[in-house]
């Protein structure tokens, strides 16, 4: 049977509006899961910013052939969570190889699917868990790097992100691997406004749950190729003064 949720899909168009559309879709039940990790973007944010809940997380990273994430990008992963995560039993990540996809283009249900075959860390006990698959195709709409689908699930797409790094006039792929990783990480910590309450207004009407400031980690195109050419030139965003007021608010940091 599947399970039916609202799911946060990161979408993104060459020209025209670009947006954030929510909707409801069914993905397949996690093969091993409580019902723990198959809720919506945002649901968990509380349980991962404080302690209270779960005093450990667990992330589990899984990337198909040829997509392994650099070591300083898990790195990159592991210092933020530390600076913004009450987890006094620590944070641990652990990478696994799973097969190919097979496919060329992926949507947010061949996502899911595979994560159903590979996940095998899920929340329990004092430990909370999240899923970063790590694909080597691209996504239907072709601009998207990473999207988060589930409070505990997020995707980053390898192959997308490979071809526009690494160049001469591309970003270094730590540059771009590590921003898209914290940015959908930081849409399972509820920014913005999608499960930590915003402090102050910061939302960014015409892109739905993003920053409405360009500098911030969590503005829109943190997730999309429109932040290569920032990268180029500049540094690994981080989050503004509101995004990190929303996550301390809501028991982070």
């Amino acid at each position: 049977m599947k399970h039916l949720f609202f799911a946060l899909m990161l979408v993104f168009a060459v020209s025209g509006c670009k947006k954030v559309t929510v909707t409801t879709i069914s993905l397949p039940d996690l093969a091993g899961g409580n019902g723990e990790n198959e809720k919506a973007v945002g649901a968990s944010a509380r349980s991962l910013l404080a302690a209270t809940d779960y005093a450990q997380l667990e992330i589990q990273v899984s990337y198909m052939p040829g997509m392994q994430l650099q070591p300083q990008s898990i790195n990159n992963l592991v210092a933020f969570l530390n600076t913004y995560l009450n987890k006094p039993g620590g944070i641990t990540v652990t990478e696994i190889p799973t097969h190919a996809s097979g496919q060329t283009v992926m949507n947010v249900n061949d996502i899911g699917l595979h994560e159903s075959h590979f996940r095998t860390a899920f929340t329990t006990g004092t430990k909370i868990a999240v899923h970063v698959l790590v694909a080597d195709a691209a996504y239907e709409n072709a601009n998207v790097l990473g999207l988060a689908y589930r409070n505990t699930s997020v995707a980053l797409m390898g192959k997308t992100i490979q071809q526009n790094s690494g160049g001469l006039t591309q970003p270094s792929r730590v540059k771009l691997e590590t921003t898209v990783l914290l940015h959908e990480f930081a849409h399972l910590l509820g920014l913005v406004d999608l499960g930590s309450p915003m402090q102050a207004s910061h939302k960014d009407a015409s892109h739905g749950n993003h920053c409405n400031n360009s500098n911030c980690l969590m503005h829109y195109s943190a997730e999309s190729t429109d932040i290569l050419g920032f990268l180029v030139v500049g540094n690994i965003p981080s989050l503004d003064a509101n995004c990190v007021a929303d996550l301390k608010a809501n028991g982070g940091k």
